[in-house]
């Protein structure tokens, strides 16, 4: 799949993005250029330089000691809320396809109330009644997330749960975990990673929207929509400054939103037969030949 992934120029974009993403935010454990959290009054809106690559703020805080600080805070945010909603997604997918009818059909009934609720606006309801943390925006957008995974696996898990060979493994005995995790999650694993990318876009888009409103991350941690929130108010006389976190945050979340378009071309049965066809002799392809029988 790793080869087909890289064979996509979405792929490897995205790869590329989100690799020096995780790179940037170990280098920025050991070392930034400077404080990203000093001010200096006497270098207030400086240009980029040699010793400001992006130029500094209001404060004089160098934007790019801020910007390779806030990978951290990215990082962090979207590996969270997508762990938190691949848990919630197979524990609700679980319910709704291995209990009885009457617990499957609450469970639906659940989930589409719930998925009703945007997943920005249920990070803003928590937010509001816990206070705004970092914890707290990475906790609402995978509960919320983890939500609209059990929804959207729900059809293609009862699709696996009718097959012959998931049939066959209860016959031989397989209680309903051994299906859950030896069938139906891992056929369903495709699904499962694109839903897991766009949660942790969507969870990168709604740290920098609720820290830009003053829910999000506090002042004391560095975050790119908590400087977005300071330069955007400047943006009419230093234009430049708010270009940086802006063009970061809208990077990273296409990034992720590309490989999820990216896994999902490069595990579609359908797709994969074409790219063999197109690349060569449709013959040699196993899923097109059949067994015995030459041309």
């Amino acid at each position: 799949m790793i080869r087909r992934l890289l064979s996509r120029p979405t792929g490897v974009f995205a790869v590329v993005v989100l690799g020096l993403l995780v790179v940037l935010a170990a280098v920025s454990l050991v070392w930034t250029p400077q404080d990203p959290f000093r001010a200096d009054p006497f270098h207030q809106w400086e240009g980029p330089s040699a010793a400001h690559w992006f130029g500094t703020d209001a404060a004089g805080r160098d934007i790019a000691s801020y910007l390779l600080a806030g990978t951290r805070t990215t990082v962090l945010v979207a590996v969270g809320a997508g762990v938190i909603a691949s848990v919630v997604g197979i524990v609700l997918t679980a319910i709704g396809s291995l209990t009885a009818r009457w617990v499957r059909e609450g469970t639906a009934v659940l989930l589409d109330i719930l998925v009703a609720f945007p997943t920005l606006l249920t990070a803003m309801l928590l937010t509001a009644v816990f206070g705004g943390s970092l914890g707290v925006v990475i906790v609402s957008v995978g509960l919320s997330f983890g939500v609209t995974i059990a929804r959207v696996a729900r059809g293609e898990i009862r699709r696996i749960a009718r097959s012959d060979y998931v049939t066959a493994a209860r016959a031989s005995g397989v209680g309903g975990v051994g299906v859950l995790f030896r069938h139906l999650v891992p056929n369903a694993a495709p699904l499962f990673t694109v839903q897991l990318s766009l949660a942790m876009a969507t969870a990168v888009l709604a740290e920098a929207g609720l820290s830009y409103l003053g829910y999000g991350a506090g002042s004391d941690t560095a975050s790119w929509g908590n400087l977005l929130s300071d330069l955007q108010t400047y943006i009419g006389v230093h234009p430049w400054s708010a270009t940086w976190p802006g063009a970061a945050i809208a990077l990273v979340v296409a990034a992720l939103s590309l490989l999820g378009d990216a896994i999902r071309d490069a595990t579609d049965p359908r797709l994969t037969t074409n790219d063999r066809a197109a690349g060569g002799d449709p013959r040699s392809d196993p899923a097109t030949t059949t067994p015995g029988v030459t041309a």
